[in-house]
């Protein structure tokens, strides 16, 4: 019995290519980035987040990706320009950028408005599963309420049974979450200070 228990837990500790095989399946997952743990899932499948954390769906989720121009693609022309400016100073890092979308795009992550949060992490084993997987909504690994997990383990306890990339322990984090800016009416407005200091204009 106590053999079955530790294969299991084994095999929910996967590498990159196993962990995107699993989310491209609608899986959740576990991964680590420089601030805090995230939880994640392809944006088609980001109704499970909401469920799980038992997180109000008034709070949306952000996009991580593995490089600027994965993310690029989703901006709204008229914020191009100003976020470029941003992403080239602070990414990879722990800004996240609330900018407006294209289409529809924003509806697997923003139920209350077509802008998007997103983010480039800075930990390298963060953007391999990014650059495996493409951009994945994402995020703190907690139940809505809780505090956030700081580490493989608490997050674990939080969500038991989603699948974790390895290896395990995950590298050291700032165990703060990221500074949280939105572009609107062609300014800058800070929404959540955060590991970044970021000065309004």
């Amino acid at each position: 019995m106590q053999f079955a228990v530790e294969n299991e837990m084994i095999t929910q500790q996967l590498g990159v290519s196993d962990l995107a095989l699993k989310l491209q399946h609608g899986s959740l997952a576990l991964f680590p980035t420089d601030t805090l743990p995230a939880l994640c899932s392809y944006p088609e499948y980001s109704k499970k987040i909401w469920t799980i954390k038992k997180r109000p769906s008034s709070k949306p989720l952000i996009l991580m990706g593995a490089c600027l121009d994965d993310l690029f693609e989703f901006v709204h022309p008229c914020a191009l320009e100003e976020g470029l400016k941003l992403a080239k100073i602070y990414w990879p890092g722990a800004l996240t950028m609330v900018l407006p979308t294209i289409g529809n795009f924003s509806e697997n992550l923003n139920g209350n408005s077509n802008s998007v949060g997103f983010r480039v992490p800075a930990l390298r084993l963060a953007r391999d599963l990014l650059m495996k997987t493409g951009p994945l909504a994402t995020t703190s690994a907690n139940i809505s309420g809780e505090e956030p997990a700081k580490d493989a383990n608490e997050a674990s306890i939080q969500f038991p049974g989603i699948p974790m990339l390895a290896p395990i322990p995950w590298p050291n984090s700032s165990g703060m979450a990221s500074t949280v800016i939105e572009w609107e009416k062609g300014k800058w407005n800070l929404l959540r200070p955060g590991a970044v200091i970021f000065k309004q204009k």
